[in-house]
């Protein structure tokens, strides 16, 4: 794709308006830098120098969202506790709509927190509780969504599988906007099965479409368009969700893109240098699904998600690309 049809796409993408749905979570990052191991137990000391803060899961995917866009929602669950206000804070400074989040005083906000030294994450630390919305919030959270439609254009499904999308309020939501005409994607999670029947796109991940489609881990080939077990899980999960699109990411191999009565097409990665794979497939599906509503192709679509997910790997932290990064990718590949 050239510099101008990218421009052309993007140009689009400032009157469209994109509700995403998910487990909502802050993300914190403990920055620091290693001088000494531990008299106590052979791990590292780490000297902290600062701290970030970001909004992480399905807030992840909005915040990507909101670089190209003006009008982004989200729909999701946090705590009044001392996380959950931060990260409402900080989606609201961001401009992110949280008006049909759901606050919920016996919630604990999910918190995941990384402690980096000298560009390494040392050690993960996750501090959550697993629980769905009940049955009256799910009724309250369809109902909310169902008023949004009539002024949405798409709707990204988040699963991180934290308890927050059941099959019920996905199905509800989804008969409604399909019956509405809008684009719907999930993210899916494997050990969290969802019917995905008759969405525009789902994006797993290589291992998560192994293990949707019942299939044996393998080693990756290192053509993507031989890998025998990856061509028949993208067959298995197209006839199984009866979904349009389905695009796999695989890492360094880049991704593959599966389409109904359409020969697989594989997508080379564009990313040159990867500090940290936090949050990438958040920027893939935020910007595939933008990109299919301003009139991409599937293929287009797909490029304009692998260049945006090479660009935050390059990136330590959670992070986003602008529209200038995103174009300036494009143009570094054409020059390449």
């Amino acid at each position: 794709m050239n510099a101008r049809r990218l421009k052309e796409i993007l140009g689009r993408a400032k009157t469209k308006r994109i509700l995403v749905i998910g487990d909502l979570m802050l993300d914190e990052f403990v920055w620091g830098k290693v001088g000494r191991i531990s008299p106590e137990a052979p791990v590292p000391v780490v000297e902290v120098t600062g701290e970030s803060f970001y909004p992480g899961g399905a807030a992840n995917v909005a915040r990507n969202l909101r670089e190209f866009i003006a009008h982004v929602a989200v729909v999701g669950m946090f705590g009044s506790d001392r996380g959950g206000r931060q990260l409402r804070d900080l989606m609201v400074e961001q401009k992110i709509d949280t008006k049909s989040a759901v606050e919920d005083s016996a919630f604990p906000t999910i918190v995941k927190t990384r402690i980096i030294a000298r560009n390494q994450q040392i050690v993960r630390v996750d501090r959550e509780q697993l629980r769905s919305p009940s049955p009256a919030q799910v009724t309250h959270i369809a109902r909310g969504v169902r008023r949004r439609l009539a002024k949405t254009d798409a709707i990204i499904f988040e699963d991180y599988g934290k308890g927050f999308l059941s099959a019920d309020l996905v199905g509800k939501i989804c008969d409604d906007a399909l019956a509405a005409g809008k684009i719907v994607t999930g993210d899916p999670n494997p050990h969290h099965p969802i019917d995905w029947n008759n969405v525009t796109a789902v994006k797993p991940n290589r291992n998560e479409a192994f293990l949707a489609a019942g299939l044996a881990w393998t080693d990756p080939a290192d053509a993507p368009g031989k890998d025998k077990q990856l061509l028949q899980a993208g067959e298995i999960l197209l006839k199984k969700w009866r979904t349009k699109l389905l695009l796999i990411t695989l890492g360094e191999h880049g991704m593959m893109l599966f389409e109904r009565g359409k020969k697989p097409h594989h997508i080379p990665t564009k990313a040159r240098q990867v500090f940290d794979v936090s949050g990438a497939g958040d920027t893939a599906i935020a910007l595939f699904t933008l990109a299919l509503c301003c009139e991409a192709s599937p293929v287009e679509a797909a490029d304009i998600a692998n260049h945006a997910s090479a660009v935050v790997v390059a990136k330590l932290g959670t992070a986003t690309v602008t529209p200038e990064e995103l174009t300036e990718s494009f143009e570094n590949d054409r020059l390449a």
